[in-house]
This record gives C-alpha cells, structure tokens and sequence, in this order.
C-alpha cells in the first residue's frame, strides 16, 4: 500500500521534500562551519568543502528511492548522514519516512543504526569537547532522530485515516449502487406481478368469450350480443385497469387504486360468472381478516379463475374459503375437466410463481395439483392471527 501511495507522488512533492532536506542540512553545515573556522584550517578544510557535500548529495539522490525501497534507504542515508552535517536534513526526511509506515521493529532499528553511527562521526572534525560532554553527543542524535519519527508517525496515521475514509466512502458508494439496482428489480418484479394480477385475468375472460363466439355457431343472436358486449366491457376495463398500474411510472401516479380485499371477492365471481364461467362460492368466514391476508386471499381466488377461464373453458369452478381468527385462513379453487378444446393462449410466466412468494411473505403455504378427474386444484393456507393477542401484546 506504501509502494502505491509513492507511485502516485508527483515531481512537486518530491521537490520540496528534497529542499526542504537541503535547506535544514544547509543550516547545520554552516553552523558546523563556523565551529570549525576557531580551529586550524588545514585540519577542517578538505573533508569539510568536498567530502561531506559529495556524502550529503548521495543522500539525497537515496531519498528518491525511499518509498520504494523504504528500509534499505532509510538505513542507509541513516548511518551515512552522521559524516555529513550537509546531509542532516535527508537523515531527518528518512527517519520520517520509515516512520509513516508505523512499524515499531524497522523504525527501531533505522534510529538505532543512526545514534549509534552518530557516536563516531566526531573523528571527522575535530572540534574541542569536554570529557563530560558525551551524554550531550548521545542525546542530541536521539532527541532529533525521537523528533522525526513523531512527525513521521502522526503523518502515517493521517494517511491511514485519509485511506480509510476513502475505503469507505467507495463502499459506501457501492452499496448504495447496490440497493439502487435491487430496488430498481424490486420494482420491475412488482410491476410485472401487478401487470400479471389485473390484466391476466381480464384478459383470459375475454379471450374465453372470444373463444365461445368462435366455436359456438349455435349461439342466438342475443347470446352473440351478450358475449360482444362482454368482450367490450371486459377490453375496457383491462384498459382502465393497466391505466391504473401504468401510472406508478410517471411522476404524478394520482390517487391509488383500491386494494383487493376478502370483501371484493364476490365482484370478482360476479364478473367470472358474466363472462360465462359457472363459478360456486362458499364463505364461511365470520371476522374480517388482516389486510395482507384479505389481499393474498383476493389474488389466490383471481389466479384460480384466470387459470380456469385459460386452461379449462367451460369448465365449473368451486371456490371455499374457510378460517377463523387465531388459527389460519384456508383457501381452495377446484375447476372440472375442460369442457371445450382450450384455445392456446400466451403464459406471462409470473402467475403460480409470483402467487408463490406473495403466500410465502404471509408465512403461508401454496399447493396446486392435477385432480383424479383430470381437473385442478389450487389451494392457499394463510395464517390468520388472533388480533386481540397483539393488542395485549
């Protein structure tokens, strides 16, 4: 992670390090100069003006590599730096470069490597010290060396935040792209099982109808009339009614339609049966259910009929529903064998399987089987909660 924060230094970062290095080692090397002018010259002037720039610009020319090669350099410039009074601010840059990385064994070592080395480097001037001035030649080094890495650990710590920031802002960002994108099927899954719940069924009754007034050429003229009628009244109002779902797309939906319920069942029976479907309904149901169970109750019975009104014209339906509160709504729709050859009509594919997961949210369970009389049987077991435990609860 070091390696790519270096890779992404520009020229003008690595600039102002370098100088920033060259001017505090300028700093120290003029002091030293001015120490070193009390003494005699010939012993200060040749290492002094050649030897200790040429070690200072090594250090800087090994401080280009520090990130890539962050241990190996920082050593180096370390230990070299203690000949140099030049190259003191590259041996400050390094400490606080091995320092960012913020681990105790190599920035231990580097400042070792550096104190230590510091203790020799008096051999190359020679300035006049007192015996009892070696704890000083021990804590300078140490103290500058403690200096760098503090500054170089609280820069570390400051990239590791500016890091973890960004980790999380970009996951941040993914996740919501993430919930942007199931929402987004979410609804798409809806609108198709909407689609499927009102036009399904309208449509499979007109196409029944259709389907009568194209194999029946017995039919009175009224009879003709009636169906026509039907099919009219059947086509408009699956307009109405995709007109409706349709409009949770725009931006102003208006008001929502009316939500199918337990009581809105018989309609849809009425409906069925003027459509030319023998439909028998049994209710023995004596409280109102949940919503949510009402409407799975409503969808369970619509899908029956659809499939009825598609797979088995003129086939007679038997719908019971039965339940008490406290215990579970039961929900049944058997049709008769086909008593016509059943026109071939297009599956949507969301039918038994989207009924399927609206059972399964209510913590129902949904069965469908062929029957011994080669009819079909669809039924739905809905749970049905005591509402006066939740109050108390």
């Amino acid at each position: 992670m070091h390696t790519d924060v270096a890779s992404r230094l520009g020229w003008w970062q690595q600039a102002w390090r370098l100088t920033a290095a060259t001017a505090v080692g300028a700093l120290a090397w003029l002091a030293t100069g001015v120490v070193l002018s009390r003494g005699p010259a010939a012993e200060t002037g040749s290492w002094f003006l050649i030897g200790d720039p040429l070690v200072a610009l090594c250090c800087l020319t090994a401080l280009l590599w520090r990130r890539r090669f962050p241990f190996p350099v920082a050593t180096s410039v370390a230990i070299a730096s203690t000949t140099s009074a030049l190259a003191t601010g590259a041996a400050l840059v390094a400490l606080g470069s091995i320092a960012t990385r913020r681990r105790p064994v190599e920035t231990g070592a580097v400042v070792l490597a550096y104190v230590t080395a510091s203790q020799f480097a008096a051999g190359f001037y020679s300035v006049q010290s007192s015996p009892a001035s070696w704890w000083l030649q021990l804590a300078l080094p140490a103290l500058a060396a403690g200096l760098a890495v503090a500054v170089g650990t609280a820069v570390g710590a400051r990239r590791a935040e500016v890091r973890s920031l960004r980790d999380r802002a970009e996951s941040a960002e993914r996740e919501q792209t993430a919930r942007a994108e199931r929402a987004r099927i979410l609804e798409r899954n809806r609108i198709a099982r909407e689609m499927h719940d009102v036009l399904a069924h309208r449509i499979s009754l007109v196409a029944m109808q259709a389907g009568v007034l194209d194999h029946r050429s017995d039919l009175k003229a009224e009879e003709n009339r009636v169906l026509v009628r039907g099919i009219a009244e059947g086509s408009h109002q699956a307009l109405e009614e995709l007109r409706g779902v349709l409009g949770v797309l725009r931006a102003d939906p208006g008001p929502e339609p009316p939500q199918p319920s337990l009581e809105r069942i018989p309609a849809l029976v009425a409906d069925a049966r003027a459509s030319g479907l023998g439909v028998t309904l049994t209710i023995t149901v004596t409280e109102t259910p949940p919503d949510v169970v009402g409407r799975t109750c409503y969808r369970v019975v619509q899908e029956g009929l659809t499939n009825a009104a598609k797979h088995a014209p003129g086939a007679h339906v038997d719908i019971t529903i039965e339940g008490t509160a406290g215990d579970r709504l039961d929900v049944g729709v058997r049709n008769s064998p086909a008593a016509a050859r059943a026109a071939r009509l297009p599956g949507s594919g969301f039918g038994l399987l989207g009924l399927n997961e609206r059972v399964h949210l209510t913590g129902g369970r949904l069965g469908h089987r062929s029957t011994r009389d080669n009819g079909y049987l669809l039924t739905a077991e809905l749970p049905w909660p005591d509402p006066t435990h939740e109050k108390r609860a």
